[in-house]
């Protein structure tokens, strides 16, 4: 198959060639003829599927005809970067089309913003927050808009844009289109596409499926014991780049703390921080200056870092597809990974759905001191040779935060 087949603007399709697309990914596939046929769609895919294209392919298509000069499409992503992403990809399909776009976030300047805005625009690719900032401005027009992208929807919820979400979906006409795309579908998105998508289309690209070269580890543990099972692990493991992921925003936040008082190189990444504080701290592991980086799910998708050797699950993660995408965080790059996962009584359904889900390629490591009483762990195997040495006395290794 190939992009001949979506019968495209001749125009588009010259820009295709150009930019070397030749054949559509699973979810361009999928997802293209139904947007063009102008329904409703739920794309379930993860970054890196080809899911911009998939929904800008057929906007530029559909507005190839029709009124200018007015915003037509909205497209809202949790991030500067991925507006600027989803920017670059429209300006590359729309060429020569004289289609015209622009991008909406906070951090920089408003007023050349305005004057985007007021010279006429088709297409805006803009962050929650600056879009709203507009609208209370009186800046900008979206009654005429006739399809909405909701782009990473798991993710602006993880960072606390689901009623700012709310407030944009009731600002639009409600006979519009509404694309939805969004790598896991958590309990607050679903009852999102309940509200505002009309008998959607369901696609999903793919099964996710955890990486091949990450190696899975179950540490049971006692709630009050994670703390100290995280340090005795860090002490006595042999690791580069470390990811921990949290469930909450304050536990990132007190664990990152906690962490560098006891001489870690570390930072929190999570939803309370400002645009500027994310990168920030971001740019600090990127760059070697934290070697560890305490999480909510608002990184697991965000982190292009090729050599993280180890991802450790402090708290387990909601869904199974989230334990995918938290632990893709490691094995990249032909590098392979470590994925150690601390596991509580309270943890029983989710901890069958991933051993289930990994077979046997888990491990589970029991070290008794850091089990609760009654927390017997549903062992797959015989304890790692890990727990078999800290059984004889600690060993020395290099230490994740290369203490100072």
């Amino acid at each position: 198959m190939n992009f001949d087949c979506f019968d495209l603007d001749s125009r588009i399709l010259n820009n295709l060639r150009s930019i070397g697309y030749s054949t559509p990914t699973p979810i361009q596939e999928q997802a293209i003829p139904s947007i063009l046929q102008g329904l409703d769609v739920i794309g379930l895919a993860q970054t890196g599927t080809g899911k911009t294209a998939a929904f800008a392919l057929p906007i530029v298509q559909r507005l190839t005809q029709g009124p200018r000069n007015r915003i037509r499409a909205l497209i809202v992503a949790p991030t500067r970067e991925l507006t600027e992403q989803t920017q670059k990809a429209i300006h590359q399909l729309a060429r020569n089309t004289h289609i015209r776009s622009t991008t909406i976030y906070g951090g920089v300047g408003i007023n050349a913003q305005i004057q985007a805005l007021r010279g006429g625009v088709e297409i805006v690719s803009c962050c929650p927050g600056r879009l709203l900032d507009h609208v209370q401005r009186g800046t900008i027009d979206l009654s005429q808009v006739e399809v909405l992208v909701l782009d990473e929807a798991d993710r602006m919820f993880d960072m606390g844009f689901l009623t700012d979400i709310r407030k944009i979906v009731a600002l639009l006409p409600r006979s519009r289109q509404t694309l939805l795309f969004s790598a896991t579908m958590p309990a607050a998105i679903r009852s999102l596409v309940e509200d505002i998508l009309r008998n959607p289309s369901t696609i999903q690209a793919g099964k996710s499926a955890p990486v091949e070269s990450v190696a899975h580890t179950f540490y049971p543990v006692a709630a009050q014991s994670k703390a100290a099972l995280l340090k005795q692990i860090l002490e006595q493991t042999s690791t580069g780049p470390v990811i921990v992921f949290t469930r909450t925003k304050h536990r990132s936040k007190t664990l990152a703390r906690q962490l560098e008082h006891s001489g870690y190189r570390a930072a929190a990444l999570n939803g309370n921080l400002t645009q500027a504080k994310r990168q920030q701290a971001l740019d600090g592991f990127h760059q070697g200056r934290y070697e560890i980086l305490v999480a909510t799910d608002i990184a697991a998708r965000g982190i292009d870092v090729s050599k993280v050797s180890h991802v450790i699950n402090y708290d387990m993660p909601d869904t199974v597809d989230a334990y995918t995408h938290r632990i893709g965080r490691t094995g990249r790059a032909q590098q392979t990974g470590e994925a150690f996962t601390f596991v509580c009584a309270e943890d029983g359904f989710l901890e069958l759905a991933i051993k289930k889900m990994l077979g046997t390629k888990l491990k589970y490591c029991v070290i008794k001191e850091f089990c609760g009483a009654g927390e017997a762990p549903r062992r797959a195997n015989p304890p790692t040779p890990l727990a078999e040495k800290w059984r004889h006395g600690p060993q020395q290794h290099q230490s994740a935060g290369r203490r100072h």
